[in-house]
């Protein structure tokens, strides 16, 4: 017995001397790390009573410390940054749905700002900005070295104020300059229309009216065409939305599935990870859906079309998305200023991440590039002659009023469909999509 505690007793004290072997070295690791962090926060400390004290100009102690730190976030990656009490108010604002300001979405790569996608309706818009762009000057200024949001500063202005902006864009040889006069924006998330018998919910972006919108759209006119049995599909448009609400998102994506996982989302730490599921009730009542995506489709919109998809949900169609596959959180500082920071990738519910790679449509169709018309495309594009144009040709008696009248009400939207195309491709193609699941449907059942 005596001989079964020693033995004990001498392998708890093994045990000991281990541990303190092994733990001696990883604490003095530690405080040598902790106390490289300390004499780099000095350094810090000595550089700015340095700046204060000698710098050729007197400074803004408090617009230096600022800088700081949001050089600090800035060197992380692209989306984070701080966020100055002007900046917290302003990005409150915007997610309202109503800001002042050109109506683009931006982020920065190599060096310069690239347009995320302008958003539909605003100066932005209707001056010609598009999704791809970077912008190189405001009003001859360069923005090459200036952090995002000091260039984002720039272009802000008051309402009603011009700012011309230097572009370099894919495809054309020079740069050139857009004019843009200020307006304040007013976001309409959800714009909803009926072509045909499709219903078109064009997203513009994801803030706090985004699915009540959508809700309330897509009621309206499944109501306006007369029931659900009425409308053979639905396109959802997410072209050049660059995101915004995590929330809204989920919502939106909810908006169509039954069951099953819509988004997940990791942090560096496991346990901090969410899911998020989709619970029962269809919007859609089991319609066809068609999401429409391109370059300009990033973060919130993302995730709703890489949910869709893989649900088997919706068909994906359009061009490649932007990859914008982090989440940001925004965190309260004191002084009514904030901090955007990255703290998780999402992942859609097959678990692949989108970060840098984007969401891959189903079916790749581009958006051509209108082109003048030529004077032999107007010629070829008038009507032509038929029989019916003949003189004294046989009338179709064969057919009724009622008849007669379907075909040509039929004719009608194929022509309107036509005209569409023309107009955009893309969407065109999403409704021949619908209708010709339509037109499987029947014998299907």
């Amino acid at each position: 017995m005596k001989k079964f505690v020693m033995a004990a007793l001498g392998g708890t004290l093994a045990g000991i001397v281990a541990t303190t072997q092994i733990a001696g070295p990883l604490v003095a690791q530690e405080a040598k790390n902790n106390a490289g962090v300390y004499e780099q926060l000095d350094l810090f400390g000595d550089i700015f009573e340095r700046i204060r004290a000698q710098y050729v100009e007197e400074v803004d102690e408090g617009e230096l410390i600022e800088a700081a730190i949001d050089g600090m976030l800035t060197s992380l990656d692209p989306h984070s940054s701080y966020l100055s009490p002007e900046d917290a108010t302003q990005m409150r604002v915007q997610t309202r749905g109503e800001f002042g300001g050109l109506g683009i979405e931006v982020t920065q790569e190599e060096g310069f700002v690239k347009v995320v996608s302008p958003i539909d309706g605003t100066p932005a818009d209707e001056a010609g900005v598009e999704a791809g762009d970077f912008i190189t000057h405001v009003d001859g200024e360069s923005l090459l070295g200036l952090t995002l949001d000091k260039a984002v500063e720039l272009m802000r202005g008051p309402v009603g104020s011009e700012i011309i902006i230097t572009v370099v864009r894919e495809g054309e040889q020079e740069p050139f300059d857009v004019s843009i006069i200020r307006d304040t924006i007013k976001l309409t998330a959800v714009r909803a229309r009926t072509e045909g018998t499709s219903v078109v919910l064009r997203v513009t972006t994801f803030n706090d009216q985004t699915y009540p919108n959508l809700k309330s759209g897509l009621e309206e006119q499944i109501e306006e065409a007369g029931g659900i049995d009425s409308v053979n599909g639905i396109v959802l448009d997410l072209r050049n939305n660059p995101g915004g609400l995590l929330t809204q998102a989920i919502k939106v994506s909810d908006a169509f599935l039954n069951e099953g996982e819509i988004v997940s989302t990791r942090g560096r730490d496991p346990a901090d990870g969410d899911r998020f599921n989709a619970e029962l009730g269809d919007l859609a009542q089991g319609k066809p859906i068609v999401v429409l995506i391109n370059g300009g489709s990033a973060s919130a919109s993302e995730i709703v079309a890489g949910a869709l998809q893989d649900h088997r949900r919706a068909i994906v169609v359009g061009t490649k998305s932007f990859g914008k596959g982090s989440v940001q959180t925004v965190m309260p500082l004191r002084g009514d200023g904030a901090m955007r920071l990255t703290t998780a990738r999402y992942y859609t519910p097959s678990g692949r991440s989108i970060q840098a790679l984007g969401v891959s449509p189903d079916i790749v169709v581009e958006q051509p590039r209108r082109a003048a018309a030529t004077e032999e495309e107007e010629d070829g594009n008038r009507r032509s002659r038929s029989e019916a144009d003949l003189r004294g040709s046989l009338n179709n008696d064969s057919l009724s009023e009622d008849e007669i009248r379907q075909i040509e009400e039929d004719r009608a939207k194929a022509e309107a469909t036509a005209e569409l195309r023309e107009q955009d491709y893309q969407l065109a193609y999403a409704i021949d999509i619908l209708k010709g699941l339509s037109a499987l449907a029947p014998a299907d059942r």
